[in-house]
């Protein structure tokens, strides 16, 4: 990887993103959390949600991950609350696209996605950033509310 390269990946915009991730935290009252594992880079994300009427009422984040995954979850926490459940599984789609299919980015509210474009070409990094979005989902899924 050339410095270039390095320059472009870890742009300010991305930078900027990883250093301001909404809902950092745990939730006492969380109706489910689940927690998610790159076993490729080792980087990880417990998510916490408090759900009411099918939609995310409350959410928490402990992240640990490289900056490409924290700006990733710093978008996700900024949209997250009164999100549906398909909403944030077809905006994880259309980022994992966006990563892996030469997809477009994911459109608003999730648009700021954008920003890890130049991640596209390292696969490498894809499922660091993928983690939150799982994170969530899965937290969703071991909701009963």
């Amino acid at each position: 990887m050339s410095d270039t390269d390095l320059m472009q990946l870890y742009s300010r915009r991305i930078l900027a993103l990883a250093a301001d991730i909404p809902h950092l935290g745990k939730l006492e009252n969380a109706t489910g959390s689940a927690h998610k594992r790159s076993p490729q880079c080792g980087s990880s994300v417990t998510a916490h949600v408090v759900m009411r009427d099918g939609r995310v009422q409350d959410f928490a984040q402990e992240v640990r991950a490289c900056a490409l995954g924290q700006a990733s979850a710093g978008v996700l926490g900024r949209v997250a609350l009164g999100r549906r459940r398909d909403e944030i599984a077809h905006a994880r789609d259309a980022l994992q696209a966006m990563l892996k299919s030469d997809g477009p980015a994911p459109p608003a509210p999730f648009d700021e996605l954008e920003a890890l474009l130049p991640a596209r070409e390292f696969p490498n990094r894809h499922a660091s950033i993928l983690l939150a979005w799982e994170a969530l989902l899965g937290a969703i899924d071991a909701s009963p509310a």
